[in-house]
């Protein structure tokens, strides 16, 4: 039988209520109580009921992680920073992976029925206006790898995708290349859009450099490697920003097996800087995303907003950087 609360009650000598108050956040109990109260916990090995406190509370502790694209191995970095994150806060991650799904509707009906506490919404790829519909709904929300801007109805931190897309243009003029492309992600993403306006703007200020633009149907290895075999039947470019790392090994990929040697004669370059694009046999050349700072910044936000849903929102940007490594030439 489950150990109740009754029993850690009747060990410590003290009353129900008072063993109910000790593990409810902000309630007056007294040193030698609480310390009573533990012991007999500990002795009998009671945990507190988190639905039942819930009740009491009117706070699950439950927070919605919604996200779409669980094919890009990036995501399991991301989802364990959450995860810990959250825990570190005894907060829990509510999984909601939408696929293909692009209507916030039936994810705001599921997380109101497990009563979440709010709302943190982890793709480079959905609207703004996805994200608002939470907010819309009485949810907290924050919109973590949104996009940015000046006036946002909800709070989104991320890194500036068209200063990524400027960084990468500059790169890789700065390694001598003068034929370069985009291959982007799906171009109807928030995210593809801002990196390749970045990158073509970045390339219109120098003289004698062109630029191509592709897409892939999705942020996925199989996705680069198809769009690249495709690029490279015809003239390809000198030296490609791809969108994403995943796209960039997928991109990788289909050179090698083109017969192509990276980087004498193609050269590469991603973003997010994911943990598989340091491995040896990889080695790609890639912009930082400073992923632990957005989602450490997004949980504390979420947090607050959950306190006190009247803090007005904000959009807050993170530094990039270039990671140097074998898939650019020289310069």
């Amino acid at each position: 039988m489950a150990v109740t609360l009754k029993d850690v009650a009747e060990l410590a000598g003290v009353s129900r209520s008072a063993v109910s108050r000790t593990y409810t956040e902000g309630a007056s109990v007294s040193a030698k109580t609480r310390s009573k109260v533990m012991r007999a916990a500990d002795a009998l090995g009671y945990s507190p009921n988190a639905l039942a406190s819930s009740l009491t509370t009117g706070r699950t502790k439950m927070i919605g992680l919604v996200s779409n694209n669980f094919h890009n191995p990036v995501f399991l970095e991301v989802f364990d920073l959450f995860t810990r994150g959250l825990h570190e806060r005894d907060l829990r991650p509510l999984l909601v992976n939408l696929t293909d799904e692009t209507d916030p509707n039936a994810s705001i009906r599921m997380l109101r029925q497990y009563s979440v506490d709010g709302v943190i919404v982890a793709s480079s790829t959905l609207p703004p206006t996805f994200a608002k519909a939470f907010r819309d709904a009485g949810l907290p929300v924050v919109h973590s790898f949104g996009r940015h801007a000046n006036h946002p109805e909800v709070d989104v931190l991320g890194v500036d995708n068209i200063a990524a897309g400027r960084l990468a243009a500059r790169t890789l003029i700065a390694h001598g290349y003068t034929e370069v492309g985009f291959l982007g992600g799906p171009a109807e993403a928030t995210s593809t859009l801002d990196r390749e306006k970045g990158f073509l703007s970045e390339v219109a200020r120098h003289k004698g450099i062109t630029a191509s633009t592709s897409f892939a149907a999705a942020y996925s290895f199989e996705a680069g490697y198809d769009e690249m075999t495709r690029l490279l039947q015809s003239k390809p470019a000198q030296a490609y920003f791809c969108g994403d790392d995943v796209l960039s090994i997928g991109a990788l990929s289909a050179s090698q097996t083109a017969g192509l040697r990276v980087p004498e004669d193609i050269g590469l370059i991603g973003l997010n800087d994911m943990k598989m694009a340091s491995w040896a046999n990889i080695n790609l050349t890639t912009i930082h995303n400073p992923f632990p700072d957005i989602i450490a910044a997004s949980i504390a936000r979420i947090a607050a907003l959950v306190e006190d849903q009247s803090i007005p929102p904000q959009a807050r940007l993170f530094d990039c950087s270039v990671v140097m490594r074998g898939t650019l030439r020289q310069q």
